[in-house]
């Protein structure tokens, strides 16, 4: 267990760096107010967490562990958004159509709802 503790931390830790450099890079590139540098890590990391779990499904070296590593460390590391995609995607696919909007819907509005409550909130 240590051992995929250690596996998903060190995978965390590389999304994470990785996350700010691509979305300084971008940010520097467009000179914008728009936030390219989040939406390209965001739609980066949907296309990684798509491809590493195709790749899971196709080939043995993609044991349990690289999948963790790769999903939930350097992706999570890298933007969460990524997972939320992922788990639409797979409400979709599964037709449950309920739980996709209330997922998509809810975590959109109420997490946009949040941001802003905490910002009132510590103002003070």
């Amino acid at each position: 267990m240590a051992r995929i503790w250690l596996l998903i931390g060190l995978g965390g830790a590389l999304g994470s760096m990785s996350r700010y450099l691509v979305s300084v890079h971008f940010q520097k590139s467009m000179a914008s107010a728009f936030p390219f540098g989040t939406l390209a890590v965001n739609l980066a990391g949907c296309l990684l967490i798509g491809i590493f779990f195709g790749l899971s499904g196709r080939f043995q070296w993609m044991t349990e562990e690289w999948r963790l590593f790769l999903t939930v460390g350097f992706c999570g590391g890298f933007t969460t958004f990524s997972a939320f995609a992922f788990e639409n995607l797979k409400l979709l696919q599964a037709g449950n159509y309920p739980y996709f909007i209330l997922y998509s819907a809810g975590s959109c509005v109420l997490g946009i709802g949040l941001v802003a409550a905490g910002a009132y909130i510590s103002k003070g």
